[in-house]
């Protein structure tokens, strides 16, 4: 049973973490189990990555186990019980964990200084606010996922004239996330910053209140839904503001009463006269912007966003792009950006093939490749990332030049005419096939897709094939005891998802 599978996995990884006691925190993304440890010197490394299911390994200020998605969403609650069933209230197992707690001090002292280390290195202002940022905004990406896909297929038969009835009703399923996302946005960001999550979510419920209609502001008339997400982000952001003053004066007796009344009003009005107006200009300008960047620059705009986005990746950059990508999405029902950052995924898989039939004779890497394809294909790039270009440098960088290729070809066809996006973020590489939408019909976007996709992976196959290695790199490695670059320390990058 598939259940058995995913516990199985579980119980696999648990030891290899250290055990229960070693574990502080669980969570998981997109793809991966994410873990805090008390002692990182616990971890076995090298057997993690050999278990099947595990695609490889990510140290940042947690401990990451890409597990890919769908298993991640399994694995993870299969996980979080083993752990809490090892962790007994008993009189024993308290004093047996004292013990061993006192035996190890030393090594959890020098575990926890390696941990607050890393996170100071990481801990830069920007990198923070983007990772917050994307708490915010990565939870509501299944929902953006099903309902894209749902968007998708209601266009199809809209356009063949098939299933008349069902059609409003798969329109409206899709339409109704997209309608209120701004409340899940506002309710998430007063979570992510230590409000109260349903202020948050009341306060940006405002923004997509059909009575806004009604209201002028300043002079500026409102429409219902006017600056999208942004402005329920500023909006449960100024909210959290209120409520953590309020808290500061309000009398205990009154808090309950008081407290929920200030915010909602203060921050409310703020919105409606203020910040919707300011959110929707922004917004206007980050969609006007995107459309002239493709139908200006078209190839050399491709080109540069698909080169870029793996060293955004690892700069942990990329997270900034999620409340575009949302922006666009809520103006034109598709984001244009997501199909050519999309490619540098298709560039890592040419690197990983070349390297593949460059080293014919090092089984080890070999094998990581083969087992890291499948999900590549589908637009998990971090085992190929993690476990073969980066560690061996040269190919990352000429898998970028992949990347930039595949760019190019599809932001040259925007240019030209055929407009087109995803209705959802999250999927990439094959996987984002479903969610595709734009101006020129199903088939010539899909081509066109199709078509930037093949550009990658031959650009990036052919440029790690002839610069990809150096000759010593290929007398070390193209051998039966070559350096396998998935037993090298894992890099010290942010987090993909």
């Amino acid at each position: 049973m598939p259940s058995d599978k995913h516990r199985d996995t579980a119980a696999a990884i648990l030891p290899l973490v250290g055990g229960p006691d070693n574990v502080t925190s669980i969570a998981h993304c997109m793809t991966r189990l994410r873990i805090g440890l008390r002692d990182r010197s616990l971890v076995d490394d090298a057997a993690l990555r050999a278990l099947p299911g595990v695609l490889g390994v990510v140290e940042d200020d947690t401990y990451q186990i890409v597990l890919g998605p769908g298993a991640v969403a399994r694995v993870t609650p299969a996980f979080e019980a083993l752990v809490a069933a090892a962790r007994p209230d008993s009189p024993a197992s308290a004093t047996a964990t004292a013990t061993a707690t006192v035996t190890a001090d030393d090594l959890a002292a020098r575990g926890a200084a390696l941990r607050a280390d890393r996170k100071a290195r990481n801990a830069t202002p920007v990198k923070l606010a983007l990772r917050r940022v994307a708490n915010i905004f990565v939870p509501l990406i299944p929902a953006l996922i099903g309902c894209g896909i749902i968007a998708g297929l209601n266009g199809l038969l809209a356009n063949a004239g098939l299933l008349p009835t069902v059609v409003p009703a798969l329109a409206a399923i899709a339409s109704g996330f997209m309608s209120l996302i701004a409340v899940f946005v506002g309710h998430n960001t007063a979570k992510e910053f230590g409000g109260t999550p349903v202020l948050g979510g009341a306060v940006a419920a405002i923004i997509v209140f059909p009575g806004v209609a009604k209201i002028d502001a300043f002079g500026q008339h409102l429409t219902p839904g006017q600056g999208g997400v942004l402005g329920a982000l500023a909006a449960a952001l100024l909210a959290v503001c209120v409520e953590k003053w309020c808290r500061t004066w309000v009398p205990g007796a009154l808090d309950n009463l008081v407290t929920p009344t200030v915010t909602v009003l203060t921050a409310g009005l703020a919105t409606l006269f203020g910040l919707m107006f300011l959110a929707g200009e922004i917004a206007a300008a980050i969609g006007a912007f995107a459309g002239w960047l493709l139908h200006t620059g078209g190839a050399f705009a491709g080109l540069v966003l698909g080169g870029l986005f793996l060293p955004l990746v690892m700069l942990g950059l990329h997270q900034a792009l999620i409340p575009i990508h949302t922006t666009l999405i809520e103006q034109s029902g598709y984001t244009v950006l997501l199909p050519i950052l999309a490619m540098a995924g298709a560039g890592q898989v040419g690197a990983a093939l070349a390297v593949y039939c460059r080293l014919p004779r090092n089984r080890s890497l070999r094998t990581v490749i083969k087992s890291a394809l499948p999900a590549g294909f589908l637009g998990v790039g971090e085992p190929l990332i993690y476990g073969v270009s980066l560690p061996l440098g040269r190919p990352f960088v000429t898998a970028c030049a992949g990347g930039a290729a595949g760019g190019a070809f599809v932001g040259l066809f925007n240019q030209l005419g055929s407009v087109f996006g995803s209705t959802a973020i999250g999927p990439s590489g094959w996987a984002l096939f479903p969610l595709l939408d734009g101006r020129s019909g199903m088939g010539t976007t899909a081509a066109i897709y199709a078509g930037g996709l093949a550009v990658g992976y031959l650009v990036g196959f052919a440029a790690t094939w002839f610069f990809g290695f150096t000759d010593r790199m290929l007398a070390d490695l193209n051998t039966d005891g070559g350096k396998d670059p998935a037993t090298a320390p894992p890099a010290n990058a942010p987090a993909m998802a």
